[in-house]
């Protein structure tokens, strides 16, 4: 195996060792299996099994519950006897962090656990400490000691394991080492495996979670590798991104890593950790694992050709290089064009949905922080005057009368070679991906619009496998040595906000994350079900048939936002506020989700500043490295406050808490007044 996929150029499911948790199958070709955690107390036996029945009816495969210490592990044997005695039987996972002796209790309840190299033996103090080669066997020998008699258990007990490596837990030995990488990561996990191979051990399932989806891709990839290098084989792969959020934003960028790796057959099993209720996540997973569910969802996999080198590094994020087309391209930041070509009549108060808002009074335009970089409007010429900073695309037809430095052409493909008449500033041209039995030699075309100054490529791909096709033609580029920016094209062919959501951020973040791509457009097939102005109480979410989905109430600025999303999360370009929140467990010490929204509406003007809300210290300061400032539960009603890695204020009251950390934003001129 090439690098870490079976396959660049088709879906084709990565093979894995199978692993028995209970009744259920893992790895080995099994379905994808999707799992959701309590928010529980969970030394509160009814509220944690009607909580996890509850997910478990909503789909659940895996119900993980936390046992931070001896008392709750022990308590496991209450919830899953009452859950038996009510007829449910779904394997329970114990999430352990700093106890090994909780840890050796729940593996002889429970059907798995989870243990996190970072800080199952090591106590994480963020110091940097010189490790000689004999330091470093010496803690890996400590580390076999303690480690081993679980090991034991679980061989005897039958239950499986997940090592589970988080990026902000790393500790001090493997950062002395490694740093703050993807290769730590992998390393992190590597040492606890090799322990248990020794044992003969193999139930095992690996993670490599960040809250930085670019982070988390990296790292499950050189996992594959140095797991095929090492041992010839490959362990199953739970996949998810920490703290994603809430909402949208938590969809986006969990759908972008963990949907990344399920393109390239890299997963086993999954979880969206969004702070909602943990059964709002099982239709999210649903939504992503069905995609991989579809008749022969390598289609159009056969008309790609081979890859023969690939040209860029899967292992380390580095942009394609390109020249810049007036804003495109090269260092600019990834545009976005907004798609209005289905509007019959497009009228200033349709720019609103996508960042432009038109004041009569002054006559003039107020441009959001989200406000698209070009509109395709594709026939229509537009009646009134655009805001200064807003271009529009369309067809060659309607761009021979248009105002030749507002408007630009967009043809398809050899189109351009042919045409006659073009912009001697932008043109864009339309190339559709290995979509049907065209040999990649009737893609000479590409080399008489090569490296032309004016050209601005559109890839897409009607493939199943899309971003696949996309990808090779970006191979196929740079083995032309074509540097010629590229807009993704990527429409949606599903039918709810969700399933929309899911498709564009999985298929455009893949190849985000791999450097590939200048700017985005999102729209709909002819197939798709567009969005419907649905309207809910709540402000985020509505219940329709049966589950919730989320809230629509324009489809262009749906649209438009997902876009600006995606690219966020792909950390290609910042338009807003950050916010790394993890998804509660029965450790929160305050209501997550009331906190999270509260905060939100504090800080969202804030563009680029990346705030943590965790709800406990175990996923406080690991898990927040990430975060410019943080917001963390220390007990009962108190908060601690971060800057980066830092505490700044300990056991502040929660009532106060949220001012407290404006003023912190304050003090370290992060604010600035809505």
């Amino acid at each position: 195996m090439e690098f870490y996929s079976e396959s660049l150029t088709h879906y084709k499911r990565l093979a894995t060792k199978e692993v028995k948790i209970g009744d259920l199958l893992l790895g080995n070709f099994n379905p994808i299996r999707v799992q959701t955690m309590t928010t529980t107390d969970t030394m509160d036996t009814i509220a944690t099994v009607e909580q996890s029945i509850r997910c478990i009816e909503a789909g659940a495969e895996l119900v993980r519950i936390t046992a931070p210490s001896k008392n709750e592990a022990e308590n496991l044997l209450n919830i899953k006897n009452e859950l038996h005695k009510r007829g449910y039987t779904t394997p329970l996972v114990a999430d352990i962090h700093f106890t090994p002796n909780a840890a050796e209790i729940a593996a002889r309840i429970v059907e798995k656990v989870r243990v996190n190299p970072g800080n199952y033996v090591d106590k994480k103090k963020f110091e940097l400490i010189e490790y000689t080669d004999a330091d470093y066997a010496e803690e890996i020998e400590r580390i076999t000691e303690r480690f081993t008699p679980l090991v034991k258990i679980c061989k005897e007990y039958g239950t499986a394991m997940r090592i589970g490596t988080n990026h902000g837990s790393l500790s001090d030995r493997i950062m002395s080492r490694y740093g703050d990488t993807p290769m730590g990561m992998v390393e992190s996990a590597m040492e606890f495996l090799r322990i248990a191979r020794y044992e003969s051990y193999h139930n095992i399932i690996l993670s490599m979670k960040s809250s930085n989806p670019q982070v988390m891709v990296q790292a499950y990839r050189l996992l594959i590798k140095t797991m095929f290098d090492e041992f010839g084989e490959c362990y199953p792969l739970h996949l998810g991104v920490t703290e994603a959020g809430d909402g949208e934003d938590g969809r986006i960028k969990s759908a972008i890593g963990i949907g990344s790796l399920l393109e390239d057959g890299i997963g086993d099993t999954i979880r969206v950790s969004l702070t909602e209720d943990p059964e709002l996540e099982i239709p999210v997973c649903k939504d992503l694992v069905k995609r991989y569910s579809l008749p022969n969802p390598s289609a159009g996999g056969a008309l790609i050709p081979a890859i023969g080198k690939v040209s860029y590094d899967p292992f380390n994020y580095q942009r394609r290089e390109t020249f810049a087309v007036d804003n495109i391209g090269n260092k600019h930041v990834p545009i976005v064009i907004a798609d209005l070509s289905k509007i019959e009549k497009i009228t200033p108060a349709h720019l609103q949905s996508v960042g432009y808002t038109y004041d009569a009074v002054t006559d003039k335009w107020n441009i959001g922080d989200a406000a698209a970089d070009y509109i395709f409007t594709g026939h229509q010429l537009l009646d009134f005057a655009l805001p200064g900073t807003l271009k529009v695309i369309v067809f060659p037809a309607a761009w021979s009368g248009a105002d030749k430095a507002k408007y630009y052409p967009i043809f398809q493909d050899s189109g351009f070679v042919d045409a006659e008449d073009k912009s001697e500033y932008i043109n864009f041209v339309m190339v559709d991906c290995f979509s049907d039995a065209t040999a990649i030699n009737n893609y000479t075309f590409l080399d008489k619009l090569a490296n032309d100054p004016s050209v601005v490529i559109c890839l897409s791909s009607t493939n199943q496998n899309a971003m696949q096709s996309v990808r090779r033609m970006f191979i196929e580029l740079q083995n032309r040595n074509i540097k010629n920016p590229v807009v993704l094209i990527t429409d949606s062919s599903w039918q709810t906000p969700d399933e929309h959501l899911i498709h564009f951020a999985a298929e455009t973040g893949a190849l985000l994350l791999d450097g590939f791509g200048d700017g985005i457009c999102l729209g709909y097939s002819s197939k798709a079900q567009m969005p419907a102005r649905m309207t809910g109480s709540d402000g985020g979410n509505i219940k329709a048939k049966g589950r919730t989905y989320l809230e629509v109430k324009d489809i262009y600025q749906f649209t438009n936002n997902t876009a600006f999303s995606i690219l966020q999360a792909t950390r290609t370009r910042i338009s807003k506020t950050e916010y790394i929140s993890c998804p509660s467990c029965g450790r929160t010490l305050f209501d997550l989700q009331e906190t999270t929204a509260k905060i939100r509406s504090r800080t969202n003007h804030l563009k680029g500043v990346k705030i943590a809300i965790m709800g406990c210290i175990v996923n406080g300061p690991g898990e927040m490295a990430d975060a410019d400032f943080g917001y963390v539960g220390s007990g009962p009603g108190k908060i601690t406050l971060y800057k980066g890695k830092e505490v700044v204020k300990k056991n502040v009251n929660s009532e106060v808490a949220v001012d407290e950390l404006i003023s912190l934003l304050k003090e370290n001129e992060a604010w600035i007044e809505p």
